[in-house]
């Protein structure tokens, strides 16, 4: 049955969304008079995130919709709470179109059910991240101004700010008349990962044409099913699990969620629930390979049918090791709070242009453009400009980043190689000048990587009199070697100036909470 005009209209590759959407079984069960209510839906609360939890109610009522453990709820029953939550938020908080509600919550049901329900009465989301100090915290939510903060109990709201925690079963038992429909699509505004800077609002309108692209890509190199049990590791609050969180609502498939991640956990859940795919942030990767083979084999993981990685370099040996481990599973997205999902890199990708992070969704557009805005030929470094139906229309503070030709840029140096696949050479801003020579940290940390004593790698550039900067490895060991050891090795296969200075050791490296590394926290060596 051909999907609705509704979701269809506006898509570039028309023909090629509805064959993934035909063989993922999206749309084989639908009959006239579900569409008719998935129509009534649409006009009720837009494209949003509301529609999605709506649809699936619509389509598998009696499908689990989100599984923590113990806790499951179906959809019909996540519906119905949303409803009443609305009802409960519109008569109690007086939260209603164009109202801001913060949401400060771990992976559970209950951050799903604040999403769904703030989207019903067509208020504004923030999602706020789990991992910031308290007063980090305070600053964020007083520079946003949110009517109302769901929480979970663990965390300390202001003062001033309305709160109710995250358990959310009072609000589902209102007997509050149900809210007013407004017509409004509420946006929905993400934290960049602060990882040079105080974090930046990136709001957006959610809408079934800007997801159609991702969906459509993600059906057909993913190999996802309608239906099958998603794990979603990466925090919800993240680009990467908030979309793949709404993926799995328009497919109907079970949520697989955890407060915190354990790599032997996940793969219980996997077993468990025969989940067919599993997102993650490659230090959760490397997590599950230091397991062991021993203990993943005690695991029933032939449901598993794909692994998306994102939020954070995915290292050549890393994904090869995975693949090897685990099969032809794995793939990697490439995209920011800023722009969505902009490439995909399936193991095929992956296995035959190592270091790739793959080819445009449905939709997108890559163009790599030298310092006056004109493209660059293939294998030619420059900066990464991306288009699609994902990229947002400027920071909540005003502020945008450049655009040219209507692809905005993701603040990475690339290139593309003669398949149209997209490499990842570096930041804009981290390329450390020493000696007068240009160093992009990402290459000397790949070559560090490809050490067999190597787990991870990063590399950074600290003040020098003679050199302007000089460069300094930092990197987490799985097998022993020495400095020297490191030092010698980066020296046969790189430029003599590519070559760190100093390798630090450590015993693992500062992160944030989805994974990317915290370069400003990294200590320097003392001494030259």
């Amino acid at each position: 049955m051909r999907p609705p005009e509704w979701l269809l209209r506006g898509a570039a590759e028309v023909g090629e969304l509805s064959v993934a959407l035909v063989r993922s079984g999206v749309w084989r069960s639908a009959g006239p008079a579900q569409l008719v209510r998935i129509e009534r839906a649409l006009r009720t609360y837009g494209q949003s995130m509301a529609t999605l939890g709506a649809v699936a109610a619509i389509r598998y009522p009696d499908r689990p919709a989100v599984i923590s453990g113990p806790d499951q709820i179906t959809y019909a029953e996540l519906d119905h709470r949303c409803e009443r939550i609305a009802a409960g938020l519109h008569a109690e908080y007086g939260i209603g179109a164009g109202s801001k509600v913060a949401i400060l919550c771990r992976n559970h049901r209950a951050f799903i059910e604040a999403t769904l329900a703030a989207s019903r009465l067509g208020a504004d989301v923030l999602f706020v991240n789990t991992e910031l100090s308290e007063p980090q915290l305070h600053t964020t939510l007083q520079h946003h101004h949110p009517n109302l903060l769901i929480r979970d109990p663990e965390f300390t709201p202001p003062a001033n700010l309305s709160s109710v925690t995250s358990e959310l079963d009072q609000l589902a038992r209102s007997s509050a008349p149900s809210a007013p429909v407004s017509g409004r699509v509420g946006r929905i505004t993400l934290l960049t990962s602060g990882t040079t800077g105080v974090p930046k609002g990136a709001p957006r309108a959610t809408s079934a044409i800007g997801l159609a692209g991702l969906t459509g890509s993600a059906l057909q190199r993913f190999g996802l099913r309608a239906g099958e049990p998603t794990v979603i590791c990466p925090p919800l609050f993240h680009g990467l699990g908030l979309l793949t969180s709404m993926l799995a609502l328009f497919l109907g498939s079970p949520l697989v969620l955890r407060p915190r991640f354990d790599a032997a956990t996940l793969l219980a859940d996997i077993q468990t629930t025969r989940a067919g795919a599993v997102v993650a942030v490659p230090v959760m990767l490397r997590r599950l390979l230091d397991l062991g083979p021993e203990a993943t084999a005690e695991y029933d993981l032939r449901s598993l049918r794909a692994v998306i990685s994102g939020a954070s370099r995915l290292d050549v040996p890393l994904a090869a090791d995975f693949i090897d481990r685990f099969g032809p599973v794995l793939c990697d997205a490439y995209g920011s709070s800023e722009i969505g999902i902009a490439t995909i890199a399936t193991s095929a990708d992956l296995i035959a242009a190592p270091g790739t992070v793959g080819r445009p969704c449905l939709g997108s557009s890559i163009r790599i453009l030298d310092d006056q805005d004109q493209p660059v030929p293939p294998g030619t470094t420059g900066r990464i400009f991306a288009g699609g139906g994902l990229v947002f229309g400027g920071y909540s503070d005003g502020s945008s980043r450049t655009t040219v030709d209507g692809r905005m840029s993701t603040g990475d140096r690339g290139h593309l190689d003669n398949a149209g696949r997209l490499f990842i050479d570096g930041r804009e801003d981290d390329m450390i000048v020493s000696g007068g020579e240009n160093v992009y940290p990402v290459e000397v940390e790949h070559c560090l990587a490809t050490h067999p004593a190597v787990a991870e790698a990063v590399v950074v550039g600290v003040p020098d009199e003679e050199f302007g900067q000089r460069l300094v490895a930092y990197v987490v060991l799985h097998e022993p070697a020495t400095e020297a050891d490191l030092i010698a090795y980066a020296k046969a296969n790189l430029a003599r100036y590519q070559t760190p200075r100093r390798v630090v050791i450590v015993d693992d490296l500062p992160r944030n909470a989805t994974g990317k590394v915290l370069r400003g926290r990294l200590t320097p060596p003392s001494g030259r």
